[in-house]
């Protein structure tokens, strides 16, 4: 028995017997209290009535493809290879193995209910707890080779923004080069991982994004954040619905990037940088400045106490707010 199908029956909030679920299961009831036993290990709150059975009192935020997909643009819903887990290792080597079982042409995607072993930027651990947040990643392919890629991952964050806005998230802001803010933290982040040449100037991109949706902690966490339903409490937030607005951003976004290049981004990138004007630091202390923006190719752009502008590659290091 799949812990999901327990889940998927419990989800209206109902009280359920342990007989009746027994029964739609066709498993005994003995099976029904050792997986209520793993729901609660696994964070669930459940309710045990006496004589009447069990109540799933944690709100349930199931992942559904179809759902996922009957809400894409009708024309990129049938481009789509769209795969949703339970559990993987990360979504980012999913995709790759979607790529290498084969995806007949389509755009593969991989969501997962939770990771293992989630990375962020610089090999950073990505915490990836079940049932709370959006973990997606997308395999794209561009022409013209690595040298036309450059601020591809800043594409990507205003593709974020501009999707969690549609969906109502006020004061969505940017943090070069690939985090996503809100204004009591951190929100998400993306990661862009280059496969290589398929065949001369073409290249395979691996594009993942992490999003908090109902997360309400995260234990050795050391920086502050934010989750969609923390910050729009009033909102009933549904991982379908936002990975839904996220994939279709994305893949409009990876489109006009490939006929227009990054120069249309620039502008909708400076719009939401959460260093503009900020004192800020790179190179661990060494260099400090005022933030500028971001120029052209998407390095960022420091204001030296000297009066000089000293361009930052992503890279290289990171950034961070002179306390």
């Amino acid at each position: 028995m799949k812990l999901k199908a327990l889940v998927a029956l419990l989800s209206d909030g109902q009280v359920h017997s342990g007989e009746s679920l027994a029964l739609q299961l066709g498993v005994s009831r003995t099976a029904i209290w050792k997986q209520m036993r793993r729901l609660m290990d696994q964070g669930f709150e459940v309710a045990s009535i006496r004589g009447r059975g069990y109540q799933l009192v944690s709100r349930v935020d199931l992942l559904d493809s179809a759902l996922i997909i009957k809400q894409l643009d009708a024309g990129l819903a049938t481009r789509v290879d769209l795969r949703v887990r339970d559990e993987v290792d990360s979504t980012n080597a999913e995709v790759l193995r979607q790529v290498a079982e084969g995806c007949d042409g389509k755009l593969p995607i991989s969501i997962a209910d939770s990771q293992t072993a989630g990375r962020g930027r610089r090999g950073r651990s990505w915490q990836s707890p079940r049932g709370e947040n959006l973990y997606l990643s997308m395999g794209l392919v561009f022409h013209g080779g690595f040298s036309v890629l450059d601020g591809l991952s800043l594409v990507f964050g205003v593709a974020v923004a501009e999707a969690l806005e549609t969906l109502g998230v006020p004061d969505v802001g940017l943090k070069w080069p690939n985090d996503i803010f809100l204004p009591a933290g951190k929100l998400g982040g993306i990661l862009v991982e280059l496969q290589g040449e398929l065949q001369e100037g073409v290249v395979r991109v691996v594009v993942g994004i992490g999003i908090n949706v109902h997360m309400h902690k995260a234990e050795g966490v050391d920086q502050p954040w934010s989750s969609l339903a923390s910050a729009c409490p009033d909102t009933e937030w549904s991982r379908n619905q936002v990975a839904a607005a996220v994939i279709g951003a994305v893949a409009d976004a990876a489109d006009t990037f490939s006929s227009k290049g990054f120069g249309v981004f620039r502008e909708p990138w400076q719009n939401r940088d959460i260093y503009c004007n900020r004192l800020i630091q790179a190179k661990d202390g060494e260099l400090k400045g005022v933030g500028n923006g971001i120029d052209g190719s998407g390095n960022y752009l420091l204001g030296t106490p000297e009066g000089g502008i000293v361009p930052i590659r992503a890279g290289e290091i990171s950034l961070r707010v002179v306390l």
